[in-house]
Order: structure tokens, then sequence, then C-alpha cells
């Protein structure tokens, strides 16, 4: 297969804090040695293209990659572009390789591939490297990727060969869908870090003996640091250094903070002090903070830090609240807040088709226009499943509490301080939406305890769930273009944002850079501009055969 590839094209770029641009002379790179040059099919609108939109530099994933990479190899990117540098968004893309360099191995000039964004050996201070963020992403017709970038320490590569049969649009909304699946199939640590760093702070009496055994059921870390007025039992079998005061601790520095007392001053403090994956565990003593503790909630879903506790005074009984994943199951209510949104159709139809038991959800959104797009697709589905499907608009009903399950599907603090007043005992409350990581929300941890709720929260997918999802693609039992609600080209791409920022849409927009003229065209509108591609839809449901009617009428 031979491309004819342009010295320039069109893009969409980001240029600074709610500045998009459609540049149409993009210049297009000739791949390096370990480069690969890639056209692009589709991409997918996300909400997290709009909160790199308000965010720029200051996201936590454009941030610049700390280790893992020489930065020497950094400088030869193009594509890598960190902090205020001009970005291009987008990361659900599907691509075919139009060139390649001289050194790169495994992948095929002409062959198409689902691009896996997320580079997690690849950190920045509070997340990591990816596609569309602070390298390049697809919103562009010719996008460039580093081989060495896109290798996993494992040698796995992150473009994962897509079937032809299949329509661009089903492959690349395997990407957002991996996301939905990484937020249920995670698996959570149960145990204290072997080997890390451990912060341990009391304002209240313990027991030390019970402590100890508190290591030996749940693991030693290789250093605590203990800031008590009490000296630290010399037989813990691990290196314990006293500290002073929590001003003087380093801040993101420990991977377990263990706190006994019920001073919410203190509580607030030691947030800045979980390092990323980081466990809270805080031990009341039988005490109450007696006043709403204001919390890290946006590092639960960037930083993946996670926190437990117990009223009484021996830490391991928040120890074994902690779910082993964020799976639902048999029994579970479920509330889905903001459930109309083209993510919150997709954890609704994904929970609808897990085939649990007994499973009610409740699909909560406050415009009418999108949660009536949902129920077209989940109420036919849950009837067939046997699931009890509720959709509400939560400014006319208030549901029946409480929830075993909330997922929050807005970046609002208050919708989480909400959840755990509506949460059953022991409940997952899932912070899905990215609230930006250095957002606090005020939170009533006194009812958070007392009832062991559990805050999860994930950002991205690794690439067990695409491979998971494309397989339920590529077999037919899942399709992902049931949450397709408009198409695009890269002309209409920033109206695209902006219906995704003002919430206008109800599911997906899919972009296609080929369609050269395309305005933002929902499904619904498509017998007005183009009847040969709506006469293609399925019951109004894109599919395959529209997309080829769609790319056919572009291409003359």
């Amino acid at each position: 297969m031979h491309f004819e590839i342009p010295k320039t094209a069109s893009a969409v770029q980001l240029t600074g804090p709610d500045e998009l641009t459609l540049n149409r002379n993009k210049p297009v790179p000739t791949p390096g040695p370990y480069q690969i040059l890639c056209k692009v099919e589709a991409v997918g609108l996300c909400f997290s293209d709009l909160k790199l939109l308000k965010q720029f530099a200051d996201h936590a994933r454009k941030a610049e990659i700390l280790s893992g990479i020489d930065r020497q190899i950094l400088g030869e990117m193009p594509n890598y572009v960190p902090d205020d540098k001009p970005t291009v968004p987008g990361h659900e893309t599907v691509v075919r390789v139009a060139a390649i360099g001289d050194k790169v191995k495994g992948v095929n000039l002409g062959s198409r591939y689902l691009v896996q964004t997320d580079y997690r050996w690849l950190p920045t201070p509070n997340s990591n490297a990816s596609f569309g963020y602070n390298f390049e992403g697809g919103l562009q017709q010719y996008v460039l990727m580093d081989q060495r970038v896109i290798t996993s320490p494992k040698g796995e590569s992150f473009l994962l060969p897509a079937a032809e049969n299949l329509s661009a649009s089903a492959i690349a909304l395997v990407e957002p869908w991996a996301c939905v699946e990484e937020a249920y199939a995670v698996n959570e640590r149960t145990t204290l870090k072997t080997g890390g760093q451990m912060l341990l702070v009391a304002d209240s009496e313990f027991d030390e003996k019970s402590f100890a055994e508190f290591l030996d059921q749940y693991g030693r870390p290789a250093k605590i640091t203990w800031l008590s007025q009490s000296t630290a039992p010399g037989k813990l079998g691990v290196e314990v250094v006293a500290a002073q005061n929590i001003a003087e601790l380093g801040d993101a520095a420990f991977d377990d903070v263990i706190y006994f007392g019920s001073n919410p001053k203190t509580v607030e403090s030691l947030f800045a002090k979980i390092g990323p994956g980081g466990l809270f565990n805080i031990v009341q003593c039988n005490g109450k903070f007696n006043r709403l503790v204001t919390s890290a909630v946006g590092r639960v879903h960037y930083g993946n830090i996670r926190i437990i506790g117990t009223v009484g005074k021996d830490p391991a009984d928040a120890m074994q609240y902690i779910p082993p994943t964020g799976q639902i199951y048999a029994g579970d209510r479920i509330n889905v807040i903001g459930a109309g949104g083209p993510m919150g159709v997709m954890h609704v139809i994904r929970n609808i088709c897990q085939n649990v038991e007994d499973l009610t959800i409740c699909a909560g959104d406050l415009d009418q226009k999108r949660l009536g797009f949902l129920s077209r697709i989940a109420q036919p589905m849950a009837k067939a499943q046997g699931v009890t499907y509720v959709p509400y608009d939560p400014a006319q009903n208030t549901m029946k509490v409480p929830f075993n399950y909330v997922v929050l599907m807005a970046p609002i603090p208050k919708l989480v301080a909400g959840a755990v007043a509506d949460a059953a005992p022991n409940a997952i409350i899932n912070i899905f939406a990215g609230i930006p990581a250095h957002v606090t929300g005020d939170i009533d941890l006194d009812t958070y305890i007392e009832k062991h709720c559990y805050f999860i929260g994930t950002s991205g997918s690794v690439l067990r769930d695409m491979q998971t999802v494309l397989g339920k693609v590529e077999l037919g039992s899942l399709n992902t273009d049931i949450s397709v609600a408009a198409v695009s080209g890269l002309d209409g791409a920033v109206d695209g944002i902006r219906a995704v920022e003002n919430h206008l849409i109800g599911g997906k927009i899919i972009v296609y850079p080929t369609c050269q003229g395309l305005p933002l065209t929902p499904l619904e509108k498509l017998e007005e501009t183009l009847p040969d591609v709506a006469a293609q839809l399925d019951d109004g449901l894109w599919n395959i055969k529209a997309e080829h009617a769609l790319l056919e009428h572009y291409s003359k």
C-alpha cells in the first residue's frame, strides 16, 4: 500500500487554556529511524479533552516526563509537547500506518491499529505521559509516534492490530470503553506496600502491640517515619525514623500513611504527604472530627490514592473493608450520576450487560434529551438482561437511598460529598470523572469511616483492558457503535468539543479527519444534509455501512 503523504495537513491544535484552532497547514513530519507516521481514520471526542482544554499546561498529563526515557531521545520527537507547548488533543484513535523509520520493528506499513494511549512507565509529577496530552494526539490527518515511547518496558506495543471488517468508529471507541472497564477491573492494594515508605502520626494513644501485629498481618515497609509523643517500640523489624512535625516531611513521599486520632486539621495536612498509589488509613480511636474535612478528592482519580478508616483503635479493622476490585455484585443498587453523558452511557450499558443478578441501575441526568438517548438504548437491554433500570432527573425526583455503588460522571466535589450521605454500608463510590488533582472537597469523613465507604478512581486504561474490549468488539459481543450520537470532520471538531462542554449531545462524537468540510452533525440531522448516509443507519444507530457511505461521500 502506497501513501501520497502531503507536506502539510489539517490539525486541531490547543495553543493555550481554552484556545482551540484549526490549523490547515500543519507540517507533516518525516519519521525518524524509530518513528511511525500514521494516517488518522477516526477519533472520538472525550470529556477528558475538555479538561485538557481548560487546564492546558496545568493538566496532570501535560507536564514533563520525569523518568523512564532519556531526555535526549525526547528531544528527537517533534510530537513531544509538554507544559505550554501547543498540542493536538484526541486520544480515542484508530490509525493506518503511512510511513515508518528504518529501525521500527513489528509495525506493518498500511496496517490498521488501535492506539493505546496511557504510558504509565513515563511518570509526570502527578500522573503519567499520554497520547493526546504531552504527546500530540489524533485530531489531525497525520500523527507521529515513536516506538521508544509506545513500547512498554515489558516489550508490549501500544499499537494494537485491528480488524478490517469493523468500522473505524467501533475501533476508536474501544479506548473509552476500556477506560470504563478499568474503572471496575482495577485491582486494589489490600496490604501495606512491602518495601515502601510509611508515615505514622499519632494524636491519640494506641496499642503498640496491636500495631506490631498489624505489620505482621499486612506487610512491612522499608522504613517508618514516626511522629508521636510515644517512642516507637524496638521490635517492629523495620527501620524507624523519628520526625518532629508534619511540615518538615516531604510531599507525596509516603506509600502508606497511618493516622491515630480525630484532629481534622491534622488529617487535612496529611493528604499532601500521600504519594501516588498511596493508602491513607485513618484510625479515629473512638473520636470524631465533628466537622467536614477538606480532602484530596481529585487525587483519588489522578493520583490513585485511597482513603480508609475505622472508628476504633486498630488500623487492621479498616484494611478488611478494602474491596479487591471495583466490580459490581449481585443485589447492588447502583446510582450513575450524569448517566446521560457519553461516558455515563457506557457505564450504564456495561453494567447492564455484566450478567449480574438482582441489579438495580438508577441513571440520573439533568438533561432530558441526553437521558432519552440513553433510555432508548438501555431500556430494552435491561429488560432482556433482567436488570431494573430507573432513569431519573435529579431536579425532579429524589431517588430512594441508600446505594451500594455510586458512579460519578461529573468532576464536582459536592457530588462526592453527596454520595457519602447516600451510601449504604461498605459502598463503593467511583470517582470516574477526573476532578483535577489539585482540587479538594469538604467531606463528612465521620460518616465515610463509620459506613466503611471506599473512594475508588482510575485514570485511563491499561493494555489488558484495551485487549479485552477489542476482543469483545471483534467477536461481536459488544457493539461500541451504539454510543455514537454525532459525526464530524476536523472542520466541526472544535464545535464538537464545545458540544461536549455544553452537554449538547448525549452520545459520542466521532471525528473523521479525511471528511474535509463535514460540520458537526448529530445522527438525527443526517437526513437533512447527507440522506445517503442516513439511509444506512440501523434504527437510527451508527454502523459500518453508514460509515462507508460517509467516507464515500467525502471522497468524491
